[in-house]
């Protein structure tokens, strides 16, 4: 079993028995980042492909760094690309997160685009961390797989043009974007009452499938004011917010209170 398979075990363990993982979104393309995250203890990171500038390139350095640290990283993509998909799980991603799931046929896209034939369509290549760059017959790396796939986590932060219960069936989280869906429904964002009835069907119905609910929050000790006491998958802040928040602690007075 490889490092990647490893951590995926572990991940979906965690995720069984109730425990929180708590993971953080990285936008930067600095590898200290990795470690500072896993120094201070987080479960995970979710290297971010939609709301960042990181490249493609800086993604892949960012994942083969924290599969060196042995610290479980996922990647946030806005739309399944099976390229790219398969691209960053052979770079060492434990997992996809998907923004804008909407639909059974998009979240079957995913399955597909994770997984090997027959069941998918990914296509197979043995040159890379998973597979042990060749060192794994091809048996036993698709055993591996068949064994511990890849996480799938789908955000929910749109109106589902399916039941939302047969939306995220299959996953391993159903992650509540709470602010997208917020602007996507035309809620108020001070609503408080008509953004929590959101998180909590997003709740009900991965506790109905059996899928592990999640969701971001800017602090640990947010998420229960946000509708997150439940989740197994809370993702806090990020890189950038936690350097603006201490940036802006450390400021000197602005001209006008000098």
């Amino acid at each position: 079993m490889s490092d990647v398979h490893r951590s995926r075990a572990g991940l979906r363990a965690a995720l069984a028995s109730g425990e929180r993982l708590t993971g953080l979104f990285v936008k930067l393309p600095c590898p200290d980042v990795l470690e500072l995250a896993a120094s201070a203890g987080f479960d995970l990171v979710v290297v971010d492909l939609e709301h960042s500038t990181l490249g493609e390139s800086e993604a892949f350095d960012l994942l083969r760094y924290a599969d060196a640290l042995g610290l479980p990283a996922l990647v946030r993509l806005a739309r399944v690309d099976p390229p790219l998909v398969n691209r960053v799980l052979e770079a060492g991603a434990v997992g996809v997160q998907l923004s804008m799931l909407t639909s059974v046929a998009q979240r079957e896209e995913l399955q597909a685009a994770v997984a090997y034939g027959p069941a998918g369509r990914r296509s197979v290549g043995l040159a890379h961390t998973g597979a042990g760059y060749g060192s794994v017959g091809l048996a036993d790396y698709l055993a591996a797989e068949r064994a511990d796939p890849p996480l799938l986590v789908g955000q929910i932060e749109c109106r589902t043009t399916d039941p939302l219960e047969q939306v995220v069936a299959g996953l391993d989280v159903a992650f509540v974007g709470t602010t997208d869906l917020t602007v996507a429904l035309g809620l108020d964002p001070a609503d408080a009452t008509g953004i929590r009835a959101e998180v909590d069907a997003v709740a009900a119905a991965a506790l109905a499938t059996g899928v592990a609910f999640g969701g971001w929050a800017p602090r640990p000790d947010a998420a229960e004011g946000l509708g997150l006491g439940p989740a197994g998958y809370l993702v806090v802040g990020s890189d950038l917010q936690f350097l603006g928040a201490a940036l802006r602690a450390a400021a000197p007075p602005s001209r006008e209170t000098r």
